[in-house]
């Protein structure tokens, strides 16, 4: 019976509840401060483009709501990054390097030191892309998806850190961590010049 009174219960009474909840409450403070301090090391900025002379044209009739491209897949390439490669700068070169002029990219996994990347951020044109960098945190490579067309990358990646997970377009700077490895699918019979071409409407 004695050594129940000096357990926990003991505890609470020799130091008094409002102790104990103060020292929660300074364990979360802690816990705010460094969450806080993490978060500190991204930036967020924000880049409008331009509307044309003129104004947004109206869509055109002569361009179909939605067209099918198909093709079939000529080969397959798997690309290996290792420790503090540039994703974006990899991904170009090897592009060139195998004479990719149209794919898909198909898979990814791994994880980065950090990342740069940006989201469109309204929904009337002209567009505005809001770019978030954060090259201190490490994160998982979920998934990344996108594609080659006419030889130019337009990639997107998915990443997870033990708080959240964050998306957008692929930009400079996001550096491999573990390793990173990037499949896509090479197609060789499409044309895929125009897919990402916002003013064809």
């Amino acid at each position: 019976m004695s050594k129940a009174k000096h357990g926990v219960a003991g505890g609470v009474g020799r130091y008094g509840a409002g102790w104990w909840m103060a020292m929660a409450a300074g364990v979360a403070m802690l816990a705010l401060t460094a969450t806080c301090v993490a978060r500190a090391q991204e930036t967020r900025r924000m880049i409008a483009h331009q509307a044309p002379a003129g104004g947004e044209p109206p869509n055109s009739s002569a361009v179909p709501d939605v067209y099918a491209i198909t093709g079939h897949f000529d080969r397959i390439v798997v690309l290996r990054f290792k420790y503090k490669t540039d994703l974006l700068a990899g991904l170009e070169q090897m592009v060139k390097q195998e004479h990719i002029q149209d794919g898909v990219i198909l898979a990814a996994v791994g994880s980065v030191r950090g990342y740069h990347l940006h989201q469109v951020s309204n929904n009337t044109l002209p567009s505005k892309d809001t770019y978030e960098t954060d090259l201190t945190q490490g994160a998982d490579i979920v998934s990344m998806n996108g594609y080659v067309m006419n030889g130019k990358l337009h990639p997107h990646i998915t990443l997870a850190t033990p708080d959240r997970v964050i998306a957008g377009h692929l930009e400079p700077g996001t550096e491999v961590f573990t390793f990173a490895i990037v499949t896509i699918g090479v197609m060789n019979d499409v044309n895929f010049s125009r897919l990402d071409d916002s003013s064809y409407r």
